[in-house]
């Protein structure tokens, strides 16, 4: 087992339980299985197996895409596993638990204990001073602890740990690398790939007519007086003339007579 699956089913075994090792190793070596395969392969119900999916998905160590049996109408859900994702999570549960050994590993260097001879008792020297260095149980003497020895297994312990993150952080910090140097690689080929010149498009020829100039409006001109004198047709002017011609009978003048 490499250091990565180390960490990993530590991780696992510590806090979603050991039950779920089996699936995952089938898990790390496939992609996108159903449920239903995994309940057979490990000889489990479908509602067991979905409950150790769920329990791995709750800490993002898992995801699923659904899709529609066409046959029988129901969703079918296909499961993948992501270590990364679990190495983030395991790396941080680790600094979590060690930063709690190391202050156990502070008070025990620092502080003094006493514990009943008897019985599983163990206490602190302010609440051995309180009890009058007697147990509360058994009323036995209480004798001071030497715990070198668990001191030892701390540290240990506490080694183990670091040593662990280390080489967790140190795979994240590769595979963070490898990642860059696939995006450079792939930017370089973008650049080396020779540009194609563009097609040029022919232009449509603009069948839009054009819409006439607008006519300026002319200026009003302002209309001739209508003559007032009358004119006389031709014919009219005919029948004036004989008119004239006939011989129009003078008005015998009645002369006043004169008074004698």
């Amino acid at each position: 087992m490499n250091i990565l699956d180390k960490i990993i089913d530590d991780f696992i075994s510590e806090v979603i339980g050991k039950d779920v090792l089996n699936l995952l190793q089938y898990l790390r070596k496939k992609q996108n299985v159903s449920e239903f395969k995994l309940a057979e392969k490990l000889s489990l119900t479908v509602n067991q197996t979905r409950n150790m999916l769920y329990r791995l998905y709750s800490h993002s160590l898992v995801d699923f895409t659904r899709k529609k049996d066409k046959k029988k109408g129901w969703y079918i859900y296909y499961w993948d596993f992501y270590p990364d994702r679990a190495l983030n999570s395991a790396l941080a549960h680790k600094n979590k638990r060690l930063d709690v050994l190391k202050n156990l590993l502070k008070k025990e260097e620092t502080g003094q204990y006493f514990s009943c001879p008897e019985n599983d008792v163990r206490f602190l020297l302010e609440q051995a001073i309180e009890h009058g260095f007697k147990c509360p149980e058994c009323d036995k003497v209480l004798v001071q602890e030497n715990n070198t020895r668990k001191i030892q297994s701390l540290t240990r312990t506490i080694d183990e740990l670091e040593k662990e993150i280390n080489d967790g952080n140190k795979i994240l910090a590769e595979k963070r690398e490898e990642e860059l140097k696939k995006i450079e690689a792939s930017k370089k080929r973008d650049r080396k790939k020779p540009k194609k010149p563009a097609k040029k498009v022919a232009k449509k020829p603009n069948t839009k007519r054009k819409k006439p100039a607008k006519k300026k409006p002319k200026k009003a001109t302002p209309k001739k007086k209508a003559s007032k004198r009358k004119t006389i047709s031709k014919s009219s002017k005919r029948k004036i003339s004989k008119k004239s011609s006939k011989k129009i009978p003078k008005k015998k003048s009645k002369k006043r007579k004169l008074k004698k």
